[in-house]
C-alpha cells in the first residue's frame, strides 16, 4: 500500500500556524491599503470601490419606497460622476443621447435647425439653418430660448436643454422665445435636418473677385466640401480666400487637421498628449493651394476647439491674417468610449499645442486665453452691415488680392 511521503505531512502543522496570521494580516492590510505593493493596491482598492457601488445600488432597488427604474439610476449616478470632474467638456452620453451625438457628427440630426450656446436664462440662438422648422418658424440670431413645452431653462445645463428641443421626427415642441424683453411662444414640429456644413461665394476686395466660405462645423467629410468650394472659386478667378469661421464650435480633429491643410503645404498643424496620452503631432497632409494666394480667416468668441486650431495654425505659420474678436479659448480634446450600456463618456483626455507650442487655456475648469487676432473688427448685431466681413476683405485688399 503505498504510502504518503513523510515531508507532506510536516505541513499540516505549519499551516494551522500560518492561517491565523494570514487571517490577521488580511485584515490589517484591508484597512491599511497603502502598505500594500502598488499593482495589488490598485486591483483589492479598486474592486472594493466597486463592491461598495454595487452595494449601494444594490440597497437602493431593494429598499427605496417606490419602485426604481434601474437604467434611470444608472444614467443619473453616471453623470453625476462625470459631472464631478468640474470639467464643462467631459459628458456622460446616455443611449439616446450618444445616438443624437453620432448623428450630429455625421452631419444630419432630428430637431428644428439651429445652434445655441448657454444663457443665464436658457439658450442663446447663434445661428438658424436654412429650410429648417426654426427658420419657418421665425427664430433668428440673438433670440433666447427660455422654456421648452413650458418648462423653464434656467439653471439647467446646454446638453439638458438641447436635449429637450430635440426628439422623433414628426413630433412637436414648443419654445418660448425672448427677443427685447418680449415674449412669444412658438410651435414647431422636428424633422431631420441636414447641417449646411459650408456655405460659398464670390466677393470682391480692392476690385479683385474672392472665395468667401462659410464652415459651419467640423463634421465627417468637411474638409472635402472645403477644399471643392476653395478650388472651385479659385477656378473661377478668385484672388484670395476668406475663411469664416465664426460662431463655429469645433468638432473632429481629423478634420481641422485636413482642413488646414488645403492651405498649408507641409509641417507641423497641431500636436496632442494627455495623461495617458502620448505626444502625436499632426502634420499637413499635401496637396496645399498655392502659398501665394492671401487668406483671411474670421473668428468671434464663439469660434472653438477645431475651429481655433485651424485659425491658430494658419496664423502661426504665417499663412493668414486673423480677423474679428477673440477666440473661445478650448486648449483641450476629447475623446469619446463607448460604455457596454449603448452610452458613451465623451471625457477629455488631453491638451493640444499650437505649431509656436502655445496652448490656448481652458483645461475644462476656466475659460482659456483663445486667440487674439491680427486685426481687431467686432460685428454689430444692431447693423445689417457685416462690420468683421468687411475688415476681412479690406485685410485680403491689403495683401494684395
Amino acid at each position: 500500500m503505498p504510502s504518503v511521503p513523510r515531508r507532506s505531512r510536516n505541513w499540516v502543522p505549519v499551516l494551522v500556524v500560518l492561517l491565523p496570521v494570514l487571517l490577521v494580516a488580511g485584515i490589517w492590510l484591508g484597512g491599511h491599503p497603502d502598505d500594500l505593493p502598488g499593482p495589488v493596491r490598485d486591483t483589492l482598492v479598486a474592486d472594493s470601490q466597486g463592491r461598495l457601488y454595487d452595494e449601494a445600488m444594490g440597497i437602493i432597488e431593494r429598499d427605496y419606497y417606490r419602485p426604481v427604474n434601474e437604467r434611470a439610476l444608472l444614467d443619473t449616478s453616471l453623470d453625476s460622476a462625470v459631472s464631478s470632474l468640474h470639467d464643462r467638456f467631459s459628458n456622460y452620453f446616455s443611449p439616446k443621447d450618444y445616438q443624437d451625438f453620432s448623428d450630429s457628427t455625421d452631419g444630419a440630426f432630428t430637431g428644428v435647425g439651429m445652434t445655441v450656446e448657454k444663457d443665464p436664462v436658457g439658450l442663446k440662438i447663434i445661428s438658424v439653418f436654412a429650410n429648417s422648422p426654426a427658420k419657418r418658424g421665425g427664430l433668428a440670431p440673438g433670440d433666447l430660448i427660455t422654456a421648452v413645452d413650458g418648462h423653464s431653462l434656467e439653471g439647467s445645463s446646454s446638453d439638458e436643454a438641447t436635449t429637450r428641443i430635440k426628439g422623433p421626427e414628426g413630433t412637436t415642441v414648443s419654445l418660448t422665445l425672448r427677443h427685447d424683453g418680449t415674449d412669444r411662444t412658438v410651435k414647431l414640429e422636428r424633422q431631420r435636418v441636414e447641417i449646411p456644413v459650408v456655405e460659398s461665394s464670390m466677393k470682391r476686395a480692392g476690385g479683385q473677385k474672392v472665395a468667401y466660405v462659410r464652415l459651419s462645423s467640423f463634421t465627417s467629410g468637411a474638409h472635402g466640401a472645403v477644399g471643392s468650394a476653395v478650388r472651385r472659386l479659385l477656378g473661377q478667378g478668385a484672388k484670395g480666400v476668406v475663411l469664416d469661421l465664426r460662431n463655429n464650435g469645433g468638432g473632429l480633429l481629423n478634420e481641422a487637421v485636413l482642413i488646414s491643410s488645403i492651405f498649408i503645404p507641409d509641417g507641423k498643424i497641431v500636436s496632442t498628449r494627455g495623461r495617458a496620452r502620448p505626444e502625436h503631432t499632426y502634420d499637413a497632409t499635401g496637396d496645399a493651394i498655392s502659398g501665394k494666394i492671401p487668406v483671411t480667416v474670421l473668428v468671434n468668441r464663439q469660434t472653438a476647439s477645431a475651429s481655433e486650431i485651424v485659425t491658430g495654425s494658419l496664423q502661426d505659420r504665417h499663412r493668414a491674417t486673423v480677423v474679428g474678436t477673440r477666440t473661445f479659448g478650448k486648449g483641450v480634446f476629447q475623446e469619446v468610449e463607448r460604455l457596454s450600456n449603448g452610452g458613451a463618456l465623451d471625457i477629455t483626455v488631453g491638451e493640444y499645442f499650437l505649431p509656436s507650442g502655445r496652448n490656448l487655456g481652458g483645461g475644462g475648469v476656466k475659460p482659456g486665453s483663445g486667440i487674439t487676432p491680427d486685426v481687431q473688427a467686432p460685428d454689430d448685431p444692431k447693423t445689417k452691415r457685416d462690420e468683421t466681413l468687411q475688415a476681412g476683405l479690406k485685410a485680403l485688399a491689403r495683401a494684395g488680392a
